[in-house]
């Protein structure tokens, strides 16, 4: 098991936190994971100081990991007040439908058509959509858009040997999604604010 915390690209936990950073095996090499940390008592490896246990290897022995996921729209708020009043606003769901603001937001700005075709209105939409792009998935597309809420329990299933998206995460970055088109709405270009 792991778990996904969503932070500004400036959070290191190493600087808050006594963690191990988590490891992975590249090209039989052990590297460090992108995002995760352990805070268990994982040994670290004496050469590079990550995990000595790869994190495949280490969820069998009753580690779990905390993926620390740098996400950039954060970067662009104070405080969480700031966001939560957001999140509560409607958002201009007609933004959607325009081919220059999907490619700014995250995990769907490859997928211009399916979101133009699902044309979101709600939270809920918004994560059907993240969880419909995933493998396995996009064939439920045509029988989602001909009954969304029957679609929606085989659209968040996970069946043994294939991939399903859980619908809390997809409700989370759904949500993240929103902050995007909100800031878009104000004007500010989530691509350039993003590579400064």
């Amino acid at each position: 098991m792991d778990i996904d915390i969503d932070m500004k690209t400036t959070f290191d936990p190493t600087e808050i936190f006594n963690v191990v950073k988590a490891s992975m095996v590249q090209k039989e090499k052990l590297v460090k994971h992108p995002c995760g940390a352990y805070f268990q008592g994982m040994p670290s490896d004496p050469v590079t100081g990550f995990a000595a246990i790869p994190h495949k290897l280490a969820e069998p022995e009753g580690f779990t990991k905390i993926d620390f996921l740098h996400l950039s729209v954060l970067d662009l708020f104070d405080n969480k007040q700031q966001i939560r009043a957001l999140i509560r606003k409607e958002p201009k769901w007609g933004l959607l439908l325009r081919g220059d603001v999907i490619p700014q937001l995250f995990q769907i700005g490859n997928h211009s058509e399916l979101v133009r075709q699902i044309a979101p209105k709600s939270i809920q939409e918004l994560a059907d959509c993240i969880s419909i792009i995933r493998p396995g998935k996009i064939d439920l597309l045509d029988q989602y858009l001909e009954d969304r809420e029957g679609t929606r329990e085989e659209l968040y299933r996970y069946e043994k040997g294939s991939y399903a998206y859980k619908k809390g995460h997809a409700i989370a970055y759904a949500m993240i999604i929103v902050l995007q088109l909100h800031l878009i709405g104000a004007g500010i270009d989530l691509i350039n604010t993003k590579n400064k």
